[in-house]
């Protein structure tokens, strides 16, 4: 009893401190305001980097949408990695306007440090998305806005282009409260935004030397590393909050899983690296702090699990009259409330509709998938779990 007392009064501090920290991201997101970027009369050279492993069904329309980008064509190229693709998929891709660098890695990292070797270095800019990432317009001409203003890492709004299910939907829902907060809300506090792992760009000789890193060549978290070196070199991340590009959201609950089991993975991996002996001088930086406290959060689902195991003590600690948490049930209740505001001010108003509803009902099965997404992460250790896509529209 007493053991329990003590471990439910340090989880209670713990999650009052990361709850208040998200409250704060929360509501400056929702309040706060960021520079906008337009165009900038000094055109960049950028290269768009497209990795596809086995996406044969989405690459071909991925690689002909992102050349409809109204910049100049004689500054930028696209580029995609193909690793494994089929013959045929190859074959389309080289009748586009594209460069391929063909590759057998089974690695993101690997691939894109492939593409980099195969590219040289006539660049200014590297932009990475994913297989199935299609840039809303002007995407480039802000990407470059912001790198003539002087940031050398540029995050942009990655969001949902399809939700038709509702498992996409709560995806959807789930990446824009995390843009409201882990991005808007943390540049509107002057803090670096977080990498979202595509719609990215960095300046073209630092992505490059970080691929080239012995220690990213294995990491099925590339982006985790990414940002490992940017915080060790102290650079800040902007965010563009209109220059968006839409991502594929999973949209079964198998898929689900297999994707948090990949990030579960990476997220234990992450936090290991912050605290390794060549990060451990940068402890007392602000930016090193800011990262290293976003790694002890719970994802969202397990929270929800988790509170709903405290409210089913507290209903047991009420029924039979014994004093099972501390501080006390009250306070619990007020830390889910802390939670609730937090989510609703996160949310955007477009997701508080009747479909938003209807897809609630599928979070018990979703916190049932992160629960064994959570007991198989070793899996993630020998190789990269591949989550497929299927939606071109």
């Amino acid at each position: 009893m007493i053991v329990l007392y003590i471990f439910t009064g340090i989880l209670f501090l713990y999650l009052l401190a990361t709850l208040s920290y998200l409250f704060v991201l929360a509501v400056a997101g929702r309040l706060g305001k960021l520079r906008r970027y337009t165009t900038h009369p000094e055109k960049s050279k950028i290269a768009v980097i497209i990795p596809s492993y086995k996406e044969d069904n989405i690459i071909v329309n991925t690689a002909a949408q992102a050349l409809q980008q109204d910049y100049p064509k004689d500054r930028y190229t696209v580029t995609v990695i193909a690793d494994q693709l089929q013959p045929e998929t190859v074959a389309a891709l080289r009748a586009l306007p594209v460069r391929v660098v063909e590759v057998a890695l089974n690695m993101k990292a690997r691939s894109l440090n492939a593409g980099f070797r195969a590219l040289g270095d006539e660049y200014d800019l590297a932009l990475i998305l994913d297989a199935d990432n299609i840039m809303g317009a002007g995407v480039l001409e802000k990407v470059n806005h912001a790198y003539r203003s002087g940031w050398q890492v540029i995050q942009c709004h990655r969001t949902a282009k399809n939700k038709n299910t509702a498992v996409a939907l709560l995806d959807a829902l789930s990446e824009e409260a995390n843009n409201m907060m882990f991005r808007r809300g943390q540049r509107v506090l002057g803090l670096s935004c977080a990498l979202i792992g595509s719609g990215m760009a960095f300046q073209f000789e630092l992505l490059k030397g970080i691929f080239a890193l012995p220690q990213i060549q294995d990491n099925p978290g590339e982006d985790r590393e990414v940002d490992i070196q940017l915080v060790s070199k102290g650079i800040v991340v902007e965010y563009i909050e209109d220059a968006y590009v839409y991502d594929e959201k999973v949209q079964r609950k198998e898929v689900f899983e297999k994707q948090r089991t990949r990030w579960l993975a990476t997220q234990v991996d992450h936090l290991k690296r912050f605290l390794a002996p060549d990060m451990r001088r940068h402890f007392w930086e602000k930016i090193y702090m800011h990262k290293l406290f976003q790694c002890l959060f719970l994802p969202r689902l397990l929270l929800m699990l988790l509170f709903g195991l405290i409210l089913l003590v507290c209903g047991v600690d009420a029924f039979v009259g014994v004093r099972l948490l501390a501080p006390g049930a009250w306070w619990w209740g007020a830390l889910i409330v802390l939670y609730v505001l937090t989510l609703g001010t996160a949310v955007p108003a477009v997701f508080y509709n009747r479909d938003t509803l209807k897809a609630l009902a599928q979070i018990p099965a979703l916190m049932f998938s992160m629960v064994r997404a959570l007991l198989k992460i070793k899996k993630n250790k020998t190789g990269f779990l591949h989550t497929p896509k299927e939606f071109s529209g």
